[in-house]
């Protein structure tokens, strides 16, 4: 009886490989070593068996576990079965994977199948996502070819059923002791031949198009709103349905209006009289200008939050609040009068501190002396 090789040599790869490594390393031999690149050799069966045996343990946590342990003995003397274990996981399912390329996928018949999604970036103003617009759009797309329905065939006549797969797009290939699917050659896994193909589209049942629609943007879409359009996707393969359109949105930005959510922020410079005396001003909203009471002893940086002023909510319609912040202006320039009156008030103020001045240089005087 011949000895079994170490799984990890027949593989290429040492003992502390990763899985993603094991299943590059099979994929690799797999490919060369398979049967149908080497019909000349007749140890191509043999070899490409002993690599899935390999595969089927080290693939597997548990049984890479137990072959670690005990070798060969591990996995046969615990129910892991070897090959034949292997092949009971799905060994025609990983083939078809592997091997795509060379069999051409898999295939099944011209069944009908849903179209591709595609997606369309489209930029709208501030004001635009506030109140909703309605914007006309160009997307080229594949359609169904209108000349043949869709099948391919030159008006008047049909597909006919292929010949080397009886119709089922697919082929079987018998390796050893196991079988191999592959996609028809023929027919290309459509299950069909045209013989006669249309002009228009020459055979291939799609045609280009560029579509025209209308979307129609609700009021509080914001940057990443996505909205979908059913239907108006890639056509579908074999007279399946169209998929869908996903219109993406990106909203420019306001030169005043900040927004977050459904509330919207700004700023606003104030004086210092007004701040200090009170003072009644107007502030911009959505809605046109509004007046704003400014309380005496009002702090920059105090936020005033004007209710229902906001932008409308896309899921409950309720609006946000408008939040204005007062920014207490310095001016860089002053001029002599201006000068004067506030040299006259700084006397003032030392003769007559606030709580808060006062309060930080009773600080500073316990604490520096």
């Amino acid at each position: 009886m011949a000895t079994k090789r170490d799984y990890y040599e027949v593989l290429g790869v040492s003992r502390d490989a990763s899985q993603d490594d094991i299943k590059k390393a099979f994929r690799k031999l797999a490919l060369e070593h398979h049967p149908d690149r080497n019909k000349s050799d007749a140890s191509a069966e043999e070899r490409f068996k002993e690599l899935n045996e390999a595969y089927s343990i080290l693939s597997d946590p548990e049984k890479r576990a137990q072959y670690d342990r005990f070798g060969h003995a591990g996995p046969a003397g615990r129910g892991f079965g070897g090959f034949e274990d292997f092949q009971g996981m799905g060994v025609e399912d990983i083939i078809n994977d592997f091997f795509g390329g060379i069999f051409g996928g898999g295939g099944g018949g011209s069944r009908p199948r849903r179209g591709a999604d595609l997606r369309y970036d489209l930029t709208i103003t501030f004001d635009e996502a506030v109140f909703g617009t309605e914007k006309e759009i160009v997307v080229p797309r594949t359609a169904g070819c209108g000349e043949c329905g869709g099948t391919g065939a030159r008006k008047g006549s049909r597909p006919e059923k292929c010949g080397a797969c009886n119709g089922r797009g697919q082929v079987t290939m018998q390796q050893g002791f196991f079988s191999i699917r592959r996609t028809c050659s023929r027919c290309g896994g459509t299950g069909q031949v045209i013989k006669d193909p249309c002009g228009k589209c020459s055979g291939t049942g799609f045609v280009r198009e560029s579509r025209t629609l209308k979307v129609k943007v609700p009021p509080g879409v914001e940057t990443g709103t996505r909205l979908k359009l059913r239907g108006e996707g890639e056509a579908g393969p074999a007279g399946g349905p169209a998929g869908d359109l996903y219109v993406a949105i990106e909203v420019q930005e306001h030169p005043f209006f900040v927004r977050e959510g459904p509330d919207l922020y700004c700023e606003v410079p104030i004086t210092f009289p007004q701040a200090a005396m009170g003072a009644k001003i107007f502030v911009p909203t959505l809605s046109g200008k509004k007046e704003l009471s400014i309380p005496a002893g009002t702090a920059s940086g105090h936020e005033f939050t004007l209710r229902g002023e906001g932008v409308a909510s896309l899921s409950s319609g309720r609006r946000g609040n408008l939040v204005i912040r007062v920014l207490i202006e310095v001016p860089k320039k002053l001029t002599k009068r201006q000068k004067e009156l506030l040299e006259e008030l700084q006397k003032l103020s030392e003769a007559s501190p606030g709580p808060i001045s006062s309060g930080f240089f009773e600080k500073v005087k316990e604490i520096f002396g």
